[in-house]
């Protein structure tokens, strides 16, 4: 008899890792199709210079900041990702 009481991705720890990652991958992929994608709200004259993190505010910073973890640590959220789906196939 399984009593196991329905919880969200916020409380259940392996679906919030699941889902972090799914974000991570879905802004880096994005992203790559579109590299300016998260940049909406600079002006056009000011595209040729670099913004810095701290400038990249709301959901547009927020998903900014994502793709860049995605670039940078590929390898690593790669390996997550195949780990997480063994998880969720085999022990779940």
């Amino acid at each position: 008899n399984n009593n196991a009481v329905a919880m969200s991705a916020i409380f259940d720890f392996s679906s919030l890792i699941t889902v972090l990652l799914l974000l991570i991958c879905t802004c880096t992929y994005l992203r790559e199709l579109r590299p300016s994608i998260f940049d909406g709200t600079v002006a056009p004259e000011d595209m040729n210079q670099p913004i810095p993190p701290s400038k990249r505010v709301g959901i547009g910073g927020f998903c900014w900041k994502l793709s860049r973890i995605g670039e940078r640590l590929s390898p690593y959220i790669g390996a997550s990702c195949a780990i997480m789906a063994a998880h969720v196939l085999f022990f779940k």
